[in-house]
């Protein structure tokens, strides 16, 4: 394994193998990544997804799941039902859970009351990642308007979080916070990973010069926001790579010794 993408839905429609639905190439899809030496997390983001992946990553190689709920989601969750599937050892780790302050709630419900039942369901999360002893993936997404002075930061509100309950450690998937989010995160020994949008933004260089090499990951979140020199396309795990690229780059440093260290992160991290 050369490369690791760490944060993907390779189940989303958007791969159907059924030649009517969608562009109907998951099993090439996984196939040109492996080719490439490209080991694959799915990403769970509900309750139906996270028995589908545990199903899809049986028997394969370099394939593992993680299992939860997307915070958008967090109405429909099961405890006990996450509880079987996360104890499965393909799964290595439990998520994406944790606060999304961006997408607006339910219309029957009032934004704080969305807001308190994301809390509530995240912390169910960490409590499930204690008991089964497996790291978190985390979405964590801030509002709008995180800098008006009526709102908060979701960074800020899922570290205190953390540091209240996890006894596990933690990844912030799609890192979009500040350069104070980014120090909370390192202070409590988090991680975090980085998408194909640093190949096309310049907003989060500095972070990842500063950032401690051994707290970072690579991740697509396919098959969404797909990397320079695929922008606009439907995004697989195997553009991964132009993420690792993009990391070294910025660096400075040469891509195979960072592509090293990040397979030598995740598998750490998620013990694999």
């Amino acid at each position: 394994m050369k490369y690791i993408d760490i944060h993907g839905h390779i189940y989303f429609p958007d791969y159907n193998n059924e030649k009517s639905v969608g562009i109907g190439d998951r099993e090439e899809a996984i196939k040109r990544a492996h080719d490439a030496g490209v080991g694959i997390i799915s990403v769970a983001d509900d309750m139906e997804s996270s028995k589908m992946i545990v199903e899809m990553v049986e028997g394969r190689d370099e394939m593992w799941a993680i299992v939860g709920v997307h915070p958008t989601n967090s109405k429909i969750f099961d405890y006990e039902t996450l509880k079987k599937l996360a104890l499965d050892p393909k799964v290595v780790a439990i998520g994406e859970c944790g606060l999304d302050y961006f997408h607006p709630g339910p219309t029957n419900i009032l934004e704080s009351e969305y807001r308190a039942l994301q809390k509530e369901i995240f912390i169910k999360h960490v409590e499930l990642a204690n008991e089964v002893k497996k790291p978190l993936m985390l979405h964590v997404r801030n509002g709008k308007d995180v800098n008006a002075v009526s709102d908060v930061s979701a960074y800020q509100e899922a570290v205190a979080i953390l540091k209240e309950h996890a006894k596990v450690p933690a990844n912030f998937h799609f890192f979009a916070g500040s350069e104070q989010d980014l120090s909370e995160i390192i202070k409590i020994g988090a991680s975090i990973s980085f998408t194909g949008v640093i190949t096309f933004a310049r907003n989060y260089d500095e972070q990842i010069r500063k950032v401690p090499i051994d707290r970072i990951m690579s991740e697509t979140d396919c098959p969404f926001v797909a990397p320079v020199p695929y922008r606009g396309k439907r995004n697989e795990p195997l553009y991964v790579i132009e993420v690792v690229k993009k990391i070294a780059e910025i660096r400075g440093e040469p891509v195979d010794k960072i592509a090293m260290q990040l397979v030598e992160n995740a598998k750490k991290f998620f013990r694999i």
